[in-house]
């Protein structure tokens, strides 16, 4: 019997409350038990006494590790997961919890891995249920949070590791037996919440957290290899995707004493791949932590070798260093071994992929090339129905996936490494770094943890508050926190707070509440009931088939979430507790509420409109703004590199698939986008954006770097303003194409100078000139198919995009009851791609249906990332204050699509929330004064007006909100009216400003304004 049947028979056995215990169920169990072998036997009553909180590997803390030391807890697991999963349902079955939650904490991790979680933690919540005095283990609540954060509920996972973190560990019954076992929880709690801070986008703030945990993993009586390994890999990661500046504040802070560990390297990419390299040091014994760190490793040395500060002499040594590493990485497991894991198999297509992309540069094989990248665009496409399939089909997937990974083994020469310690997976020459004098101690790790001690205590203590309202009067297991916890209902209103709203989509949307009555158990039911499922082409969500796992969609059964798209819908949300929605596209269903006007005369008109009360369900969003032209007043490509390398990619053919079903998780997708709803008698639109450094009238905050870029935008020069300061005006000299200048034509086809320019790093202003064609717009039609690819994130703080190569496989779109889910304008696509910030997460595409410049999706993640660095500032403002509601924008990114090295489409993504979608303002006057998230959203707008020196203010606001507003908010998809730089017709710059301090903001500051002490506004004058 399949391991997914074994686990559903185990959670039906515990769903269902059994008749008197009979004799030969007494016996069955105890012949299970019997049937164990020594060493297992051992192990579950070490986990029924409570003797470690996480199962631990025999390396994991040993200083002397032994022949016999240098196995994984996997490998005996996986040998003996039958007899496991027998004695768990004969322990259901007589009732004996300890033993089944013992066994559940035994199998966890190796389930954890094969992409099972989701039934074992219902299986584990079912049991509490009926046995709520048995202790739950740690690692299983941890667990539970990592579950949610891989699948898009960031809130319930913060609860959790606040709460942990907070309380010490303290979680239900469970008894600890020493203090540094209270620590070991709090460091991997504190290490599962800077991987969620890295998914929102929040680089220095992670990597704080990161810290914390090494220390935490340090400072025990014996350091936690795996810990530190894990956290270092972790923190590699970080270092890549952080600007210089947030590096070089990281670097020197002095609560982080940074060389204690990563040394004197001041260079943040040589850092990142010091701080791969000992993570691959500390975990040489298990081949999924020495493949997933020596790539981080490769990819840092890969990314160095193409930054301005890499030396021409050096760049070559660098470029062999990364491909040594990804070699190691390809030879942890041969063709012929099962994997069993969706993080291993993903990161053996990426390090596959980077040795492609690394022997090019190095000057390889004209002919091996293309076929090596043939094959990883093939693997990828098997991977992406490989995370959709059925059981019985995941190991024809997975072998597949293997035979072309040795394929691209094979073509680049990549052969065995000396290696004389047979249990290790890395080579001798690895072994070079040692960490022996490292040293931490507990009171070490309880200060760093004071650092954020009012953050979590407010998280926890919101999530504390609401299980107080349940009447149950036992001890609850800290799960409660992780599995209730959800927005508070508008203040004054009986319709929940996350209520959904839609523009050109009207439905009534009805939330039960989610604290249920504590007795039904401490590891409560989350209520997601609805008609309507979301899911793949062709596809019928079935929660029993883990899309994305280990995510899940729902806890205890099927997640059915409701959906309101439409033609003017902005944001990609996911909502939850909603009914069905009605037909799409009818105007009889609009009641009015709060729009998004698209032009400046639509702005007078709603801000003259009288303002009736509405509930969040009956609120009709409209967004329209206008799309960008196709061509710019200049064309700009990047001036030619001196370099000794001489090939780029060269036109590979595309992997074709079948369409297969997608994702079975019920998501909700709104959309974001600019409409072009502008009559087609009026000119076509385009935009430049430009930032210079803020003035702040309150606390100084980084500066937003200035770029070169014309001080008009195109929109003016085609209303008359003709000309461009770009000459004149101030260069970022991080930018390659400000210091390179070049005159030359721009087309599609992108040169081997193109890419060292885009790789080092260009500025907002100079990658648009060069993505600008004359008459040229793209569309993304070829779906299901694996694509070749540049990932490019922008950076606020450094005013530069940075690119990766990576490959990208565009799914199906998003369907709603059989039909696509999309708006006038875009559509919702499943994507995977191979440099994704969260491996295991899903991730959403969005595709214009008309054919579109390029700029359009650029200036759309330049705007959400901006956003993203005010709210940053605005955070700490209030964090400053004791005020702990904190509001994060969802990180955007845009991956350009190419056919060899031809670009032939653009598409942004952004990973999935889910929760309450709610719109807190529009971008006139209107907002939503029942959640008490709006005033932190107009505080917010004050504050970015004064941090832009009275140039911008950040309006449009929605997203998913907890605790109406005093606890966690999740926001996309902004709006910025801006005297500095035009963004589309819905910024209505001065106008736009005028608006906000007259109808959002009024004459009277809020108390949020209050508390951070901004000065008072005029609207009157505050512009003149």
């Amino acid at each position: 019997m399949e391991v997914g049947d074994l686990l559903s028979e185990c959670a039906k056995c515990a769903a269902v409350r059994c008749a008197p215990i009979s004799q030969a169920r007494r016996l069955h169990f105890c012949s299970c038990r019997d049937s164990l072998s020594a060493e297992l036997a051992s192990l579950l009553q070490e986990a029924v006494d409570m003797k470690w909180p996480f199962v631990p590997e025999k390396w994991q803390f040993n200083p002397a590790i032994g022949a016999g030391d240098k196995t994984n807890l996997s490998e005996l697991i996986r040998d003996h997961l039958p007899k496991l999963l027998a004695l768990l349902k004969a322990s259901i079955m007589v009732d004996e919890a300890p033993t089944a939650l013992a066994v559940i904490f035994l199998v966890d991790r190796f389930l954890y891995w094969t992409d099972q979680s989701s039934q074992l933690l219902k299986i584990a919540r079912l049991l509490h249920k009926a046995h709520p005095e048995t202790p739950i283990a740690p690692q299983l609540v941890i667990r539970q949070s990592r579950v949610y954060l891989n699948s898009g509920k960031l809130q319930k996972a913060e609860f959790i590791l606040s709460s942990l973190i907070q309380n010490c560990g303290t979680t239900g019954c469970w008894t600890y037996r020493s203090e540094s076992d209270r620590a070991l929880v709090q460091a991997v709690s504190v290490q599962v919440r800077g991987t969620l801070l890295q998914k929102l986008g929040l680089w220095r703030e992670a990597a704080e957290l990161i810290w914390a945990s090494l220390v935490g993993y340090y400072a025990l009586p014996q350091p936690d290899r795996k810990g530190i390994g894990t956290s270092l890999g972790i923190l590699a990661n970080i270092l890549v995707s952080m600007n210089d500046e947030d590096f070089h504040s990281f670097r020197t802070n002095p609560d982080i004493h940074f060389q204690r560990i990563l040394g004197d390297e001041r260079h943040r990419l040589l850092s990142a791949a010091l701080a791969a390299k000992m993570a691959v040091i500390s975990s040489q014994y298990t081949s999924l932590y020495v493949l997933t760190n020596v790539t981080a490793q490769g990819t840092c040395l890969l990314s160095y070798s193409f930054s301005l500060d890499c030396p021409d002499s050096q760049r070559k040594s660098f470029l062999q260093q990364a491909r040594e590493a990804f070699a190691i990485g390809l030879l942890t497991k041969a063709e012929d071994q099962l994997v069993t894991s969706q993080q291993e198999l993903h990161t053996f297509i990426k390090a596959a992929f980077s040795i492609t992309v690394t022997h090019r540069w190095l000057g390889g094989s004209h002919e091996a090339v293309p076929k090596a990248s043939q094959a990883c665009q093939e693997a990828l496409a098997l991977f992406y129905q490989y995370c959709r399939a059925n059981d019985e089909d995941k190991d024809g997937l997975c072998a597949g996936i293997m035979h072309r990974v040795a394929e691209v083994k094979l073509l680049l020469g990549v052969v065995p490494f000396p290696n004389s310690d047979k249990g290790s997976f890395i080579p001798d020459r690895y072994r070079d770094v040692n960490d022996s004098s490292v040293s931490f101690t507990l009171e070490d790790f309880s200060k760093i943890l004071l650092r954020f001690q009012k953050y979590h205590a407010s998280v926890s203590e919101a999530a504390a508050s609401v299980v107080e309202t349940s009447e149950k009067t036992h001890r609850l297991c800290l799960a409660d926190l992780g599995t209730t916890i959800e927005a508070s209902r508008p203040e004054g209103s009986a319709e929940a707070a996350g209520a959904l709203c839609s523009r050109s989509l009207h439905q009534k949307a009805e939330f039960p509440t989610t604290c249920e009555s504590a007795d039904t158990s401490s590891w409560q039911k989350l209520s997601m009931s609805s008609s309507s499922q979301l899911s793949g082409k062709g596809d019928e969500a079935d929660v029993s088939n883990e899309s994305c796992a280990p995510t899940e969609a729902d806890e205890d059964g099927p997640a059915s979430l409701q959906a309101a798209d439409n033609s003017k819908v902005r944001g990609f949300g996911v909502a939850s507790n909603a009914t069905s929605p009605k037909a799409c596209g009818d105007p009889e269903l609009e009641e009015g509420g709060i729009e998004t006007a698209d032009d400046v005369g639509e702005a007078n008109k709603t801000s003259a409109r009288e303002e009736a009360p509405l509930s969040l369900s009956q609120l009709m969003l409209q967004t329209t703004s206008g799309s960008l032209d196709d061509s710019l007043s200049s064309q700009y490509s990047w001036e030619k590199l001196s370099a000794d390398q001489s090939s780029y990619p060269s036109k590979a053919g595309r992997s074709q698939t079948s369409k297969t079903p997608d994702s079975d998780e019920s998501f909700f997708i709104m959309e974001t986008h600019d409409c072009d709803l502008v009559s087609k008698s009026k000119p076509q639109r385009s935009f430049e954006a430009q930032s210079k450094s803020p003035e702040a009238s309150c606390r100084p905050p980084r500066p937003i770097p200035d770029t070169c870029i014309s001080s008009e935008s195109s929109f003016e020069m085609l209303v008359g303003s003709e000309g461009s300061k770009a000459a004149s005006g101030p260069l970022n000299p991080s930018c390659h194409s400000c210091l390179n200048p070049s005159k030359a034509a721009a087309t599609p086809e992108l040169s081997l100078q193109d890419y060292q320019a885009l790789l080092a790093g260009v500025c907002h202003a100079c990658l648009l000139r060069r993505l600008q064609f004359d008459e040229r717009t793209f569309r993304l039609h070829q779906l299901s198919a694996a694509h070749g690819a540049l990932h490019l994130k922008f950076s606020k703080e450094a005013g530069l995009w940075t690119a990766r190569e990576t490959c990208v496989y565009i799914g199906t779109p998003i369907e709603m009851n059989g039909k696509p889910l999309q708006g006038s304008q875009r559509e919702a696509i499943w994507v995977q791609f191979l440099h994704q910030e969260e491996r295991l997460s899903s991730y959403v595409g969005k595709n214009y249906l008309k054919p579109s410049g390029i700029q359009l999706h650029l200036n759309d993640v330049e705007r959400q990332m901006t956003a993203q660095y005010y709210v940053t500032e605005f955070n700490k403002k209030l964090y400053d204050k004791n005020d702990m509601a904190q509001i994060f924008y969802i990180p955007s990114e845009a991956l350009l699509i190419l056919n060899g090295k031809e670009i032939v489409g653009c598409i942004t993504v952004e990973p999935f929330i889910l929760g309450n979608f709610v719109k807190l303002t529009n971008n006139t006057g209107k907002k939503e004064e029942r959640l008490s998230a709006t005033k932190y959203g107009i505080a917010f707008g004050h504050f970015t007006y004064l941090l832009s020196n009275c140039q911008e203010v950040v309006v449009d606001l929605q997203g998913w909100v907890t605790a109406n507003g005093k606890g966690l908010t999740y926001l996309t998809d902004p709006q910025i009216h801006s005297t500095r730089t035009r963004r589309g017709t819905s910024d209505f710059a001065e106008r736009g400003i005028r608006l906000f301090l007259k109808d959002q903001h009024g004459p009277k500051c809020n108390e949020i304004c209050q508390l951070l002490k901004l000065p008072p506004l005029d609207p009157q004058t505050a512009l003149l």
